[in-house]
């Protein structure tokens, strides 16, 4: 399986999840290492664009493509089990304690988590300190342009 996930150059490589680790998200504390990716190259564009504001076109950005092996455990938080609040800003603390708690488990490197932003869709989220996210590599990394109209107005 691949997935999917834009960052500034010099973090292109970096699967140790220390940038969700210093801000925190929905998925995760402020303090718990943790690497968001997306199943598609669409939905982390709109991941990203949310976070961004209007009129500044993010320049130097690269998307990395990550293969996950077919003999990976991946779990999954269906829409059943999510809580009300799940899609709040600021990032309600229930879905933080959960994801904090995959990672604290160690049960498996990646959690299937559906997206705030386009529900049909999945982010998948790797823990770094899981032995078997060693596994998982880096088919390539690219320079990325973003289409003005997303931003400009």
């Amino acid at each position: 399986m691949m997935v999917f996930r834009l960052s500034r150059a010099k973090f292109a490589g970096d699967l140790s999840g220390k940038g969700a680790e210093m801000a925190g998200g929905r998925w995760n504390s402020k303090g718990v290492a943790m690497l968001y990716t997306s199943g598609s190259v669409a939905l982390c564009v709109v991941e990203l664009a949310v976070h961004l504001p209007l009129g500044l076109l993010p320049a130097d950005f690269y998307l990395t493509t990550l293969f996950i092996p077919e003999r990976i455990n991946i779990e999954e938080i269906q829409y059943k089990e999510l809580p009300s609040d799940w899609k709040k800003l600021p990032h309600s603390s229930s879905t933080q304690k959960a994801g904090d708690l995959f990672v604290t488990r160690k049960s498996s490197p990646v959690l299937k988590v559906p997206s705030a932003i386009v529900p049909a869709e999945y982010n998948y989220l790797i823990n770094p300190l899981h032995p078997e996210s060693k596994k998982i590599e880096i088919l390539s990394m690219e320079p990325f342009e973003f289409d003005q109209r997303l931003f400009v107005r």
